[in-house]
């Protein structure tokens, strides 16, 4: 019953959470009672980690509106914008660094894109490659820590949080590295270089400037692996110091706009906790119906390996990519996966890793991919031509799929490394 139904409300129109809820309510109610199902929901949502998701929201709005990215940018490109492609490559380096600080891939995107793509056409960058290169960068945002993206998985999963963010690291960076490649080569065969001089007087001026900014993932990060704070402590120190630079350092928001800027997080923070209990709802129907061990069974009929596996949901995660956004896909593709990674003896956290990137990739791909049409908006530069920016990104970053699908040590090692095996 529950396949039938779920596709006829998905082609009905119905979004993707209420479809989950409606889904399981209705099997739960024609099975026998609801009460079963509203107490697993209650149970699960009466969680100290979730506390971590509207603080985490509340800190992306501020550093997004707050001033910080203009601080971050100059200093940034102090340092490197005389190379070829200097603003390029600033567009990469404070993407990274923004991300470590808002775990917001659409804030990310916004806060570099508003600033960076008018000095990239001011300076003759092609509007393509300029728009492809904040709308790439920006997903950043959702996998180097502290990621949102992280959060909701790790409560559909059980996983730990903490080695999450940890896992992203290594990856994001090597996924930042690869871009801030290919915007050198790229820039230095079309001549993209500033020849202002700058005097290490004002490269020092610019940098501490930043550093209230450039502080905040070493107090954040640093007060969670140091032992200091817990994750929902870390959420709401980012916060607080996300206001305090927005409101007292950088200024961008005034005080008489701060109740507004606090509804206005809160409202995105309810919405994302009723996609979450949807999709908890959505979980505990996909285990009581058996769906999971049927499909195990299947597996093991078929003599399915763990490689094969994976390389299996990659293609259904990209083509979802096409016509879901990041937590649609997390919520449809988790509570069915789940329960298959022990048998075929996968790491969550390495498969959680994996499942953030191919989100990276849903966030660049058309007709959905959110970062295309946020890029396009604020820039004014067509869509199409922001899509075809991203191509060479979206294959650099498919690379980096494969490697850190196959190559499990990537995600894992500095897990491992900071706080020891599982």
């Amino acid at each position: 019953m529950i396949t039938p139904l779920f596709v006829l409300l998905l082609f009905l129109g119905i979004p993707i959470y209420l479809t989950m809820g409606i889904s399981a309510g209705i099997v739960f109610a024609v099975d026998g009672s609801l009460t079963p199902l509203a107490q697993k929901i209650i149970d699960e949502l009466n969680s100290p980690t979730l506390l971590a998701v509207p603080y985490f929201v509340i800190a992306a709005t501020f550093m997004e509106r707050g001033g910080v990215a203009k601080a971050l940018i100059d200093a940034v490109t102090a340092w490197l914008g005389r190379l070829h492609g200097g603003l390029g490559l600033v567009s990469i380096t404070t993407c990274a660094i923004f991300a470590a600080m808002c775990g917001s891939s659409v804030a990310t995107a916004i806060a570099m894109g508003t600033i960076l793509i008018p000095a990239m056409l001011r300076n003759g960058y092609k509007p393509s490659f300029a728009g492809g290169i904040l709308a790439s960068a920006g997903t950043l945002g959702i996998l180097i820590p502290p990621s949102l993206a992280f959060v909701v998985y790790g409560v559909l999963a059980d996983a730990s949080i903490p080695r999450l963010f940890l896992g992203g690291v290594v990856p994001g960076l090597l996924i930042a590295f690869l871009m801030g490649i290919y915007v050198y080569r790229f820039s230095k065969k079309h001549g993209y270089v500033e020849r202002e001089e700058v005097t290490m007087a004002f490269k020092i001026q610019k940098t501490v400037a930043a550093l209230p900014a450039l502080a905040v993932p070493f107090i954040v990060l640093g007060g969670l692996y140091g032992g200091f704070v817990t994750l929902t402590e870390t959420a709401a120190l980012s916060a607080v110091v996300a206001m305090i630079l927005a409101l007292f350092v950088y200024k961008g928001v005034a005080v008489r706009d701060f109740f507004k800027m606090m509804t206005f997080s809160v409202r995105n923070a309810a919405a994302i906790m009723i996609i979450i209990a949807m999709a908890l709802a959505f979980g505990h129907l996909i285990v009581e119906t058996g769906i999971a061990q049927k499909t195990l069974d299947l597996m093991e009929r078929w003599d399915i390996q763990a490689w094969q596996f994976l390389l299996f949901v990659n293609i259904i995660l990209i083509f979802l990519g096409m016509f879901l956004e990041v937590f649609s896909i997390l919520l449809i593709m988790v509570p069915i996966v789940l329960p298959l990674l022990e048998p075929l003896g996968i790491d969550p956290i390495h498969f959680g890793v994996m499942l953030v990137i191919n989100m990276e990739l849903a966030l660049m791909s058309p007709p959905v991919g959110l970062n295309l049409f946020v890029i396009s908006n604020i820039s004014k530069i067509p869509l199409a031509q922001v899509l075809r920016g991203t191509l060479p990104f979206f294959g650099l970053m498919v690379i980096m799929l494969l490697v850190v699908t196959y190559i499990p040590i990537i995600s894992l090692w500095l897990p491992n490394l900071l706080m020891g095996p599982q």
